[in-house]
């Protein structure tokens, strides 16, 4: 049995082709997370809308807490990561982790951004070792293969890594850096391009993706449907 943790950070509750001004990457993550249930019904699923409900954004107590050691923790500071730790279990507790998210202003949602400051925390899902100046940095979720998927739906045009208007879309970098950082290394991305353009660019864009996001979804299934059985201690 597999764990999955759907996140969706669009600003709009909807899903498009449903809702009036639904949101693509929510029809995409939608789609993958149904298309595995359907084949994988024994899967946990875990869903987090942080569009509608963003984290709380990294302030002076979170950070004075997080890099104090937990036996030096007083109680207001284990109070002030109680939200954190919660996104960081639900992390760790994933095997795939699909991510629906709009490209807003070249980057991703300041949801988003939340809740990967949420969950980058030394002695949780990185350690730091001082002795290492060139390299300190120790990713703590390589325990077992996790997969991280980013759906993702884009005003333009040419912005996959290659193409022409690359050099604008700093979401998916960024993402990557941070899932590597952590020690997620499987990523796999799937976009809907032309929102903003519309009519048969949008909609054969939608149609690919949502192909694409099917032929992932078996995909990732033999992977795991063929991956060893850890033994019983």
């Amino acid at each position: 049995m597999s764990h999955v943790l759907h996140i969706d950070a669009s600003a709009r509750p909807g899903i498009a082709g449903v809702d009036h001004h639904g949101s693509h990457s929510r029809h995409l993550s939608h789609r993958f997370v149904s298309q595995w249930q359907l084949r994988r019904p024994q899967d946990v699923i875990t869903y987090r809308d942080i569009g509608q409900r963003p984290p709380s954004i990294v302030n002076h107590d979170w950070i004075a807490s997080t890099f104090t050691s937990e036996e030096q923790r007083e109680p207001w500071m284990r109070d002030a990561l109680v939200e954190s730790d919660q996104l960081v279990d639900e992390l760790i507790a994933s095997d795939i982790v699909v991510i629906g998210t709009p490209l807003y202003n070249f980057g991703m949602p300041a949801s988003l951004k939340a809740w990967v400051d949420q969950v980058i925390r030394p002695g949780r899902t990185v350690d730091i070792d001082k002795t290492q100046p060139d390299d300190p940095y120790i990713a703590k979720l390589t325990d077992r293969e996790r997969h991280a998927v980013v759906l993702t739906a884009r005003g333009g045009v040419d912005m996959a890594p290659g193409e022409a208007m690359a050099h604008m879309n700093h979401l998916e970098p960024n993402l990557a850096s941070a899932f590597e950082f952590m020690g997620i290394t499987r990523l796999h991305y799937i976009a809907i391009e032309g929102q903003e353009i519309g009519g048969e660019v949008l909609a054969a864009s939608t149609a690919q993706a949502l192909r694409n996001v099917e032929m992932l979804v078996s995909e990732l299934q033999v992977t795991f449907r063929d991956a060893p059985t850890p033994e019983l201690a």
